[in-house]
């Protein structure tokens, strides 16, 4: 996969250093460089770019200001002086933030998470779920319009089709294109790329809550509650307020 990159940065050297980081870099192809966002934003290669190289502090228009006008097909990595605007570009569309003086290192680093995202987007969001029917119980809410609970589901992962028996799935957790998946007895969670909305409305809503929204969880693998968090072993899943009632009116019925 070639992914086609502009460089937007109105210092001259910046601009000559990072074309000549993408010119070594074999899955990325420049097509164009500016000095201002102002000539980008009228320029037909926006359209054609896959990810922007673009810097934050520049006149008239800065990066971040640029990067809420940007189609969210094309991913920013952007590239600054200045270590304040971190949280500000994760709130936008970016996929990295390199800090200048920029090594070659760190600008490889960016590209391939640039490269793995468009991958991942280029391959199934997300499998639709395969039903296995289990006994139908009449009194019990399910999200399938058979009203079939689902056992398990398949989700795309680094080009494979990962199944999770949703017995063991713990909790979902959403970033923002992602979500990670975490399950119960493996080290490591499944990331796959698709949204908390999409996976919400395919979990069954007779085993799954929304408690946050970042988190998804299991009913039933809610054990511990403290001071406004579920805890699982060593992560804390925090209750969002929008949640609470829902999850206390789960609670009150749960009681024995």
């Amino acid at each position: 996969m070639i992914l086609k990159a502009i460089i937007i940065d109105d210092e001259p050297l910046a601009l000559e250093l990072l074309e000549s980081y993408v010119n070594k870099t074999p899955f990325i192809e420049l097509i164009g460089q500016f000095s201002s966002a102002l000539e980008v934003v009228t320029s037909p290669k926006l359209k054609e770019a896959d990810i922007l190289f673009l810097d934050i502090q520049m006149p008239i228009l800065n990066g971040l200001e640029f990067s809420r006008m940007v189609d969210p097909k094309t991913r920013i990595i952007f590239t600054t002086a200045f270590s304040e605007y971190a949280i500000d570009s994760y709130k936008v569309n970016a996929i990295d933030y390199l800090l200048k003086p920029i090594s070659y290192v760190d600008f490889i680093t960016s590209a391939n998470k640039a490269l793995s995202w468009f991958k991942l987007s280029n391959s199934t969001d997300i499998v639709d779920v395969s039903t296995t029917p289990t006994t139908t119980n009449t009194n019990t809410t399910n999200s399938t319009s058979e009203g079939l609970e689902r056992d398990y589901i398949y989700v795309k992962s680094e080009y494979k089709l990962i199944r999770v028996d949703l017995s063991k799935l713990l909790y979902v957790e959403g970033l923002k294109d992602y979500v990670k998946l975490y399950i119960e007895g493996d080290l490591k969670p499944v990331l796959s790329l698709m949204s908390m909305k999409s996976l919400e409305e395919t979990l069954p809503s007779s085993m799954f809550m929304r408690v946050h929204k970042s988190y998804i969880v299991q009913k039933d693998k809610i054990k511990i509650i403290e001071r406004s968090r579920i805890i699982f072993g060593k992560e804390y899943i925090p209750i969002g307020s929008a949640y609470k009632d829902q999850l206390k009116e789960y609670l009150t019925h749960s009681k024995f």
